[in-house]
Formats: C-alpha cells, structure tokens, sequence
C-alpha cells in the first residue's frame, strides 16, 4: 500500500469506523492547515503552533462544517453525519459537546474522501473553509 496515495476499495474503505476515519482524517485536515501556514511565510515554531490550534480544535472545525455543509453531495452529507453521531467518550474542555461531534464529522469526512484518493475534492474543501 502507497500511504500517501492509498489504494482501497470502498469495500475496504467502509470496513473502517467511523471513528477510524476521523483519526485518519484529523491527520489529514492538520496536515493542510500546517502547510497553509508554512507557505504563508509563518516561521516561528510557537506562532506555528498557535495559529495550527486555532484552526484544528473542535469549535473551529464546527464552524468548518458548518460552511461546507450545504455544499456537500449526499454521499459525503451521510458520512458527515455518520462521523457527527459516533458516541465518543471524551469531549476536549474548550468543546461543547455539539462542537465536538460536529469537529469528528469534518475530521470523517476528510479521512474518507482521502482514503477514496479524492485529493482535488479535498483542496476544493479545505479552500471553501479557509477562502484561500
């Protein structure tokens, strides 16, 4: 298996939890915003690391979704809320617990599309929610 362009069925794809997405998925979505950052010209580690945070906790990738979800096709609406309605057994102290749901199903979703090879798809997304 190439990792960085995984090559599984969707047989194989949704043998995974949802769960299991949105930890592929959270990678993913840091991932982009890390290198967003970088390429525009951020270069100190702590500002790095602060600006990542604000973009990556929970309430801002609620607020993510939030824009992406109307623009959703229906097979990625589903996997969304999929995602958003997984019971997880701890919520992060700066997330309300809504935040939090709706954070792992961006994070699914993400994990999703990317394990589909579906990488222009997330480019349009990701710039959707940033408005680079």
């Amino acid at each position: 298996m190439n990792f960085f362009r995984p090559d599984m069925d969707i047989h194989d794809i949704n043998s995974i939890s949802m769960l299991g997405l949105a930890h592929i998925g959270d990678s993913v979505y840091e991932l982009l915003v890390r290198t967003m950052l970088c390429t525009q010209g951020h270069q100190s580690v702590t500002e790095l690391h602060k600006l990542t945070v604000s973009y990556v906790k929970a309430p801002a990738q609620a607020e993510a979704s939030e824009k992406l979800l109307p623009l959703l096709t229906d097979e990625e609406k589903a996997i969304f809320k999929r995602g958003r309605n997984c019971k997880v057994h701890s919520v992060p102290h700066n997330a309300s617990i809504g935040e939090y749901h709706a954070a792992t199903g961006l994070e699914a979703l993400f994990g999703w599309l990317y394990l589909r090879g579906e990488t222009d798809r997330i480019d349009e997304l990701f710039k959707l929610i940033t408005g680079e």
